[in-house]
């Protein structure tokens, strides 16, 4: 599959504009041809979230869907979209919607990849490399992505080393014995962060490894799932604010809550299904704290929709700020649409029947 980064490409980090008195220049990538299957869901590579704040980058983001309106004028017809909340939570309730895939950068693909398949159990499902934009693109899981979530690694030409911030905190993956796992991993030479053990205030045996580019995994004890890579851990300013957010722009159920007042957090467990079967998102608020750097390393969540135009409408009814307009990417058919969550976390909507399309 070709990527959606042939939207906005660039081929060295770039430090959050929100921190740079100077930004640096954005640039666009040429439309590619429509035979290049796409490498879904890096709407901007080595782009923080927090650039999209940047008046250039708005302006080229403005630029881009000049180009496919134009593209697509006379072909396809954008549907009427104004509704009200309540049909907004009606239809986000009834949404066919799954987390795709995880998405973030790394300074050393095949290092990556040979961990994660040698130390965890993933297999590499897919690499794409596309030379003219200096950039490759590594899908890894425990499954095919029609049905399992992946994590879509990016590897940017020359760039060795990302910032990973202090808002991302980790993955999940589910393992049926965590003390052997760790084991392999020191076997193998990784980096062991925390010793298996029962969780804070539970009995779930968990440990904590790193990945080579720095990447917290933490490991939980489980029996067989269909689904082991299971979480993707953020940090959030206010945890009621996300969890209203996610349950009415997502459509995602709060699964489980926990306040640990003796460690100063409080863990929210939200998803689409138990989360012994799903891949979920655990959101956490640490006490007094209510923005953290985000990075240019981890980049966004990928979900499914059945339709971008009605999802970009529940996300700005329920307090969500659309970064990337619904409908066709330049020279395909596939629709998407990006937003940011009221912590700045970057999601995009891909629609269902296109996804499978460009799997084929």
């Amino acid at each position: 599959m070709a990527s959606l980064s042939v939207a906005l490409n660039l081929s060295t980090p770039r430090p959050s504009l929100l921190h740079s008195p100077s930004p640096p220049s954005l640039k666009f990538s040429p439309v590619h041809n429509t035979s290049r299957r796409l490498a879904l869901f890096q709407l901007g590579i080595a782009l923080p979230q927090t650039q999209l704040f940047n008046a250039e980058a708005s302006k080229l983001l403005a630029a881009e869907g000049n180009t496919t309106k134009a593209a697509t004028a006379g072909n396809i017809t954008r549907e009427s979209t104004s509704f009200t909340e309540v049909d907004a939570m009606d239809w986000v309730k009834n949404d066919n919607r799954r987390i795709l895939h995880f998405v973030y950068s790394v300074g050393d693909l095949d290092k990556t990849i040979k961990f994660y398949t040698e130390c965890m159990g993933m297999k590499l499902l897919r690499k794409r490399d596309i030379p003219e934009d200096r950039y490759t693109n590594a899908f890894l899981g425990y499954g095919p992505e029609e049905s399992n979530v992946t994590v879509e690694l990016t590897y940017n030409y020359g760039v060795n080393k990302y910032d990973i911030g202090t808002g991302f905190g980790h993955f999940g993956i589910a393992v049926e014995d965590v003390a052997k796992t760790v084991d392999l991993v020191k076997a193998k030479g990784g980096k062991v962060t925390r010793e298996p053990g029962p969780v804070t205030n539970g009995s779930t045996v968990i440990a904590m490894i790193e990945d080579p580019n720095g990447y917290n995994f933490e490991l939980l004890e489980r029996g067989p799932t269909p689904e082991p890579l299971c979480q993707v851990m953020l940090r959030v300013g206010d945890l009621d604010r996300s969890i209203n957010f996610y349950k009415k722009a997502f459509g995602m159920e709060l699964l489980r809550k926990r306040d640990n007042p003796e460690y100063k957090y409080t863990n929210a467990i939200m998803g689409y299904g138990p989360e012994d079967k799903n891949a979920v998102l655990k959101l956490t608020y640490n006490y007094g704290v209510t923005e953290y750097d985000k990075g240019n390393g981890y980049t966004q969540i990928a979900l499914s929709t059945d339709n971008v135009y009605k999802s970009a409408e529940a996300i700005k009814l329920f307090g969500g700020k659309i970064i990337r307009e619904p409908g066709p990417l330049p020279g395909i058919n596939t629709k998407i649409t990006a937003c940011l969550d009221p912590d700045g976390w970057k999601l995009v909507f891909v629609d269902n029947i296109d996804f499978l399309r460009e799997l084929e």
